[in-house]
């Protein structure tokens, strides 16, 4: 199946490791373009050293209102057009809500929720004609994660400003989505298993509730969300997809 993303442009936030970086080697392969970011410097430049001339890097993070900006110029300067993103908005401290403090709350609402829609906005303003817009949220959009409290308050939140957006950019023809994925089996995952005390006991524990009955691998989440910005996707829009294996009960 031709996805039509030949000579495409998409940003890629936190496209250094995990499921950004899945998704820009995916992106690359069928022929696009890539913009990453991401806050490490090296983890960039192995990027754009594998993924050679149809790669760009900016170092910033989202929370930096600079960031969108640059990305944007980047896109531009370097092949004159910008086609859409994917959006990573990282994953905020573990703890409770009795336990979390106000300034981890304030510091995750600017890099979660104001920066992903500061990136948006900037795409979407450079996008001439068809684009595509898709923000990686989390499982947590429609079901608690234990000892997830922070992400568990603001990912519904901007999962409702996505499918927002997507009604006032419809009519430029930009779609907008978000990509829920479960348990796959990048480094941040296995940071919050190994944050239990017991990573093996909670791996074992989330496979449980999941019904392929595993993790899922970065790249069948990178195929779900280059799908979801690629052309082949032209009819989507506003949507949450669930990328987690069957583990979600919600409907």
């Amino acid at each position: 199946m031709d996805l039509g993303l030949t000579d495409r442009v998409y940003v890629v936030t936190g496209g250094g490791r995990g499921l950004g970086r899945a998704s820009a080697d995916l992106l690359v392969a069928e022929g696009a373009r890539v913009v990453l970011s991401g806050r490490d410097q090296g983890t960039l430049d192995e990027a754009a050293a594998e993924l050679g001339e149809r790669a760009a890097v900016v170092v910033g993070d989202n929370a930096d209102p600079e960031t969108a900006e640059r990305l944007v110029s980047t896109a531009r300067d370097t092949w004159g057009r910008l086609d859409g993103a994917l959006i990573s908005v990282g994953g905020p401290p573990t703890g409770t809500i009795m336990d979390s403090s106000d300034a981890d709350w304030t510091t995750s609402f600017q890099s979660v929720f104001v920066g992903g829609l500061r990136v948006a906005r900037a795409v979407a303003r450079a996008i001439e004609g068809p684009g595509s817009i898709a923000f990686v949220l989390s499982s947590s959009v429609k079901a608690p994660i234990a000892n997830l409290a922070i992400s568990n308050g603001l990912r519904p939140g901007l999962a409702m400003a996505a499918k927002t957006l997507a009604d006032e950019l419809g009519p430029r023809d930009i779609r907008v989505n978000g990509l829920l994925p479960g348990r796959v089996g990048t480094e941040r995952v296995a940071e919050l298993d190994a944050s239990t005390g017991d990573a093996e006991a909670a791996r074992e524990k989330a496979i449980a509730g999941i019904p392929l009955g595993r993790y899922g691998e970065p790249e069948e989440f990178a195929a779900a969300a280059v799908f979801l910005l690629s052309p082949a996707s032209s009819f989507i829009s506003g949507t949450m997809l669930p990328v987690d294996g069957g583990m979600l009960r919600a409907l």
